[in-house]
C-alpha cells in the first residue's frame, strides 16, 4: 500500500493514470532530488514542471538577479522581483505552485569542488545554462559523479535537448557534441530568442527529468532532439560517442 496522502493523490491524479508513472513512479517523483542549474529562460519552465509533477526536493542554482529583459521568457519571476535573486523569486513561485515540493537555493557562483559535490547528491540534473564553460564544466561533474544530465540549449528560434547519462557504458556525453574550440559564443543578449522557444525547449528537459526518475519511455540518450521554431519542425539525430573524447572516450 502507498503512503501518499489522500490529498497528493488528487494533486498528480492525472498523472498517476498514466501506467507507465502510476503510484509507484508517483512515488519515485517525491523521493527524488532533482537539480535545476540556471533559472532563466529554460530553467524556468522546466522547474515549474517539475514541480508541479511532484518532485520532492528541487535544488536551483543561479547567482544573478531578475532583469527587466528577462520576464520576456523567464515565466518564474514576476514584475515584483525584479532586482531580486533569481533563486528567491523563483523558490517563491514554485512554492507558490506546489507548498509540497521543498526547494532548496544556491545563490552563488561554484568551484569545481563544489559543483561536482552539488551534482552528487541529485538524482538528476538539468543544465538550464547560457554558456559554453559552465556545459562543460557540469558535463564533467556529471561524468565523474555518474549522475544523469538533461541538457538544453536554445537561441534565436532554435533549440535542442539531449540526456547524457554516465551510467551507460556506450552513452556519450556533452563534449561528444561540442568539443572546446568547436564551440560557437552565441548568446540571447547578443543574438535574441523567443520566449515560446526556451519554453519548448525547457519543458522538454522537464519531461526527460520526469521519464528518468520513474524509468517511462524512452530517454534521449544517443541523440539529440532539434527543434526549428519558424519551420515548426523537430530532427532527432543519432549522437555516438566519441572515443577521443576527454570526458567519457574508451
Amino acid at each position: 500500500m502507498s503512503d501518499i496522502s489522500d490529498e497528493l493523490l488528487l494533486r498528480y491524479s492525472r498523472q498517476i493514470l498514466l501506467p507507465e508513472i502510476d503510484v509507484a513512479g508517483q512515488e519515485k517523483l517525491l523521493d527524488a532530488r532533482v537539480l535545476v542549474i540556471g533559472m532563466g529562460g529554460l530553467g524556468s519552465p522546466a522547474a515549474v514542471y517539475l514541480a508541479s509533477a511532484g518532485v520532492g526536493e528541487l535544488v536551483i542554482s543561479d547567482h544573478d538577479v531578475v532583469d527587466l529583459s528577462n520576464l520576456q521568457r523567464q515565466i518564474v519571476h514576476r514584475q515584483s522581483s525584479l532586482g531580486e535573486a533569481k533563486v528567491i523569486s523563483a523558490k517563491r513561485t514554485l512554492q507558490e505552485i506546489n507548498p509540497h515540493v521543498r526547494v532548496v537555493t544556491v545563490d552563488r557562483k561554484l568551484d569545481s569542488g563544489e559543483l561536482t559535490e552539488l551534482i552528487g547528491t541529485a538524482d538528476v540534473v538539468l543544465d538550464a545554462t547560457d554558456n559554453f564553460l559552465a556545459r562543460y564544466a557540469i558535463n564533467d561533474a556529471c561524468w565523474a559523479t555518474g549522475t544523469p544530465l538533461v541538457s538544453g540549449a536554445a537561441i534565436r528560434w532554435e533549440g535542442q535537448v539531449a540526456v547524457f547519462d554516465a551510467r551507460n557504458p556506450n552513452a556519450p556525453c556533452y563534449r561528444c557534441l561540442y568539443r572546446e574550440g568547436d564551440d560557437e559564443a552565441l548568446n540571447c543578449s547578443e543574438n535574441g530568442v523567443l520566449g515560446t522557444v526556451v519554453g519548448i525547449i525547457g519543458t522538454c528537459q522537464a519531461m526527460e527529468a520526469i521519464k528518468l526518475i520513474t524509468g517511462a519511455g524512452e530517454l534521449l540518450v544517443g541523440s539529440v532532439l532539434y527543434f526549428d521554431g519558424k519551420r515548426m519542425e523537430w530532427r532527432k539525430l543519432r549522437l555516438p560517442q566519441d572515443p577521443n573524447c576527454p570526458t567519457c572516450g574508451i
